[in-house]
């Protein structure tokens, strides 16, 4: 893909391709362990889960009501006599004949000889008789045996990341604790001579580190466990070092800053030296000078140093990638077709993730306008911001009332 604002030699690659060159480099964890269900939040299955039982495991009703035999409700109205009361828990222990019904609560378990539950608010209680309208459905509100799972059928896929949902399911089949993938351990740190910390006094030329926020609030997964090495400096020995240590005891290594091609940006230097560039500088915008890579067993990704380009490579290219790794399930981000309200610059040759703000018409159509100024410095506009505006490679603007995709923040579904 040619980029004209860019000096390349040769075409960069797409995001597509470089998200199926990431995939076939990487090679997901396979170390497991078991835990409770209740710490299983979030994590990845190892193994497909089989249900060992019949869900409900009874027969049961759905509704407050009485429960009573079709047979009885030939001719209607009629009338049966009362005889015992199915608590949920506690279960009728009598049996019914012809001619009689129970008092019987959502849950409670059906009377062998019941087939039907007539919802309490439409009979008649007369003492012990209960009056039946002409106008009574039978084989109503009974919920059967296996109705939600049946004994040995499927309730979990491997590689599914267990939500509160999941849990509950498991839980009503009766699994206490499950078979997990552990979790990777990611670094992460950034470069840069002008990067101070929050609570230093802001300098001519200095500027505060946001992007170390800014991953760890994108890594708080369950499946994660963040080290956070801190600012390295623009220095070739301090980068070396922090790498090489970094992947002795880490799956990952996530950096911000220094992956462009000024005089101090040393990470592709670096990352040759210890270990494999796999590509550096990808079509996509804001976000082109990416690296990725690996240092022995350890995978590398260096994010560009303006927050709004490490925010979209790392949702872009990192977190697709973080979940194979950890044995996750893939998914393609949800796209939709809306209505552009603004006008967007756009040159070709980048595919671009701008920054807007999409709302759903009363009709059911969405709308999107830009979120403001789309530098990459620009972190104001993407606070503001509820989705990307998807521009391919090829587009050379957008028009007021032009359809364009939008990709909504998963944190406004």
């Amino acid at each position: 893909m040619t980029d004209p604002c860019s000096l390349e030699k040769s075409p960069l690659l797409t995001v597509n391709d470089a998200l199926e060159r990431i995939s076939a480099a990487i090679q997901a964890i396979t170390d497991t362990e078991t835990v409770s269900l209740k710490n299983a939040l979030g994590r990845v299955l190892a193994d497909t889960i089989y249900s060992p039982l019949d869900i409900p495991h009874d027969r049961n009703s759905a509704m407050d009501g009485y429960a009573f035999a079709s047979s009885d409700a030939h001719e209607q109205p009629f009338t049966l006599e009362l005889i015992g009361i199915s608590w949920a828990g506690k279960p009728f222990q009598g049996r019914m004949q012809a001619g009689q019904c129970v008092r019987i609560f959502t849950g409670a378990v059906l009377p062998e000889q019941a087939d039907s539950v007539i919802m309490q608010e439409h009979i008649q209680l007369d003492g012990q008789t209960v009056h039946f309208p002409a106008d009574t459905k039978t084989h109503q509100n009974v919920r059967a045996v296996g109705e939600d799972v049946s004994q040995g059928s499927l309730l979990c896929e491997q590689s599914k990341k267990l939500t509160a949902v999941d849990l509950a399911l498991l839980a009503t089949a009766g699994v206490s604790e499950v078979r997990i993938y552990r979790a990777l351990n990611i670094a992460i740190f950034s470069t840069g001579d002008e990067l101070i910390a929050l609570g230093q006094a802001l300098t001519t030329g200095k500027i505060y580190d946001s992007n170390r926020y800014l991953l760890t609030a994108s890594l708080s997964d369950a499946c994660y466990q963040v080290t956070d090495l801190g600012v390295i400096a623009d220095n070739k020995h301090a980068l070396t070092d922090a790498f090489t240590a970094a992947a002795k005891n880490h799956d990952v290594i996530i950096s911000t800053g220094g992956a462009s091609v000024g005089d101090a940006d040393y990470v592709k230097e670096v990352l040759t030296a210890c270990g494999d560039v796999n590509f550096w500088k990808i079509a996509i915008k804001p976000g082109k000078p990416l690296t990725f890579g690996n240092i022995g067993e350890c995978y590398f990704f260096g994010l560009p140093g303006n927050p709004v380009s490490a925010q979209v490579t790392f949702q872009k290219i990192v977190s697709p990638a973080l979940k194979q790794l950890a044995g996750a399930a893939t998914t393609r981000p949800l796209q939709l077709i809306a209505t552009c309200s603004s006008s967007l610059k756009k040159s070709a040759g980048r595919q671009e993730f701008q920054r807007g703000i999409f709302t759903q018409h009363e009709n059911g159509d969405f709308f999107v306008v830009s979120a403001g100024q789309q530098g990459a410095n620009i972190l104001s506009a993407l606070s503001l911001a509820n989705c990307y505006i998807v521009l391919p490679s090829e587009c050379q603007g957008v028009e007021a009332g032009d359809k364009v995709l939008i990709e909504p923040f998963s944190t406004f579904l």
